[in-house]
C-alpha cells in the first residue's frame, strides 16, 4: 500500500514539474511577429497590414455577403461587421501580434487600436462570434442581444458551408499549452476564492 502511494506521489510530481516547464516555456515564447501601421478591412475578422493578411484569432464574423434576421426582416449583417471593425480601427494605428497562421497562410493575430483590443470588442458588441477564445464577451452580448445576438443567423462557420466559402476550424493558437494553464489557473482561483 505504502508502495502504491509512493508511486501515485512520484507521478503527480512528475505531472506538475512538466506542468510548470510547460508553462515557462509558453511565457518564454513571445509572439512570432508584431506589426503595426494602418490596416486595410477585408471583413469582420480579416485585415491587411504591411501587405500581410491577418486573422484576428479566437473569433469568427459573418461573411460579407452573409444576411441575417433581425425583427423578421433581412439584415446585411457580413457587411455591418465588417462596417463595425472599421469604425473601431478608424484610421488608427494598428497593432497585431501575430503567433502562427492558418492553412490559408493568414497570420492568427490579436489586434489592438486605440488601446482597444479589437478581436474582445467584435465579439463583446455582437458582430462576431467565440471562435476558440473570447466565450467570456460572447456571453455577455448574447445576454444583452447585442448584434448578431439581437435576431436570428447562421454561425459564419455553418454559413461557409453551406454556401461554398472556406471552411475552418475554431483557432487554437500555438500556445495552446499556455492558454489552457492559464484557465486552469482562473478556474481554480475562482474555486479557491469562492469556497473562502
Amino acid at each position: 500500500m505504502k508502495r502504491m502511494l509512493r508511486i501515485i506521489r512520484d507521478l503527480l510530481l512528475t505531472a506538475l514539474i512538466l506542468l510548470f516547464l510547460g508553462l515557462a516555456v509558453v511565457r518564454l515564447d513571445g509572439p512570432q511577429e508584431t506589426m503595426s501601421g494602418l490596416p486595410r478591412v477585408v471583413d469582420g475578422d480579416t485585415l491587411v497590414l504591411d501587405g500581410k493578411r491577418i486573422r484576428l484569432v479566437g473569433i469568427d464574423a459573418p461573411e460579407l455577403r452573409q444576411v441575417c434576421q433581425r425583427g423578421g426582416r433581412d439584415w446585411p449583417c457580413g457587411t455591418e461587421a465588417k462596417g463595425y471593425l472599421s469604425t473601431l480601427i478608424d484610421d488608427a494605428k494598428t497593432t497585431c501580434e501575430a503567433d502562427g497562421s492558418d492553412r490559408y497562410r493568414r497570420l492568427l493575430a490579436v489586434c489592438t487600436a486605440h488601446g482597444l483590443e479589437l478581436n474582445s470588442a467584435m465579439v463583446g458588441a455582437g458582430y462576431a462570434i467565440a471562435f476558440g477564445n473570447y466565450e467570456a464577451e460572447q456571453s455577455v452580448a448574447k445576454n444583452h442581444r447585442l448584434g448578431l445576438w439581437a435576431g436570428d443567423f447562421d454561425a459564419p462557420r455553418t454559413w461557409r458551408q453551406t454556401h461554398g466559402g472556406m471552411d475552418e476550424a475554431p483557432h487554437i493558437p500555438e500556445g495552446w499549452l499556455g492558454t489552457a494553464i492559464s484557465r486552469i489557473g482562473s478556474w481554480s482561483e475562482t474555486v479557491i476564492t469562492g469556497s473562502e
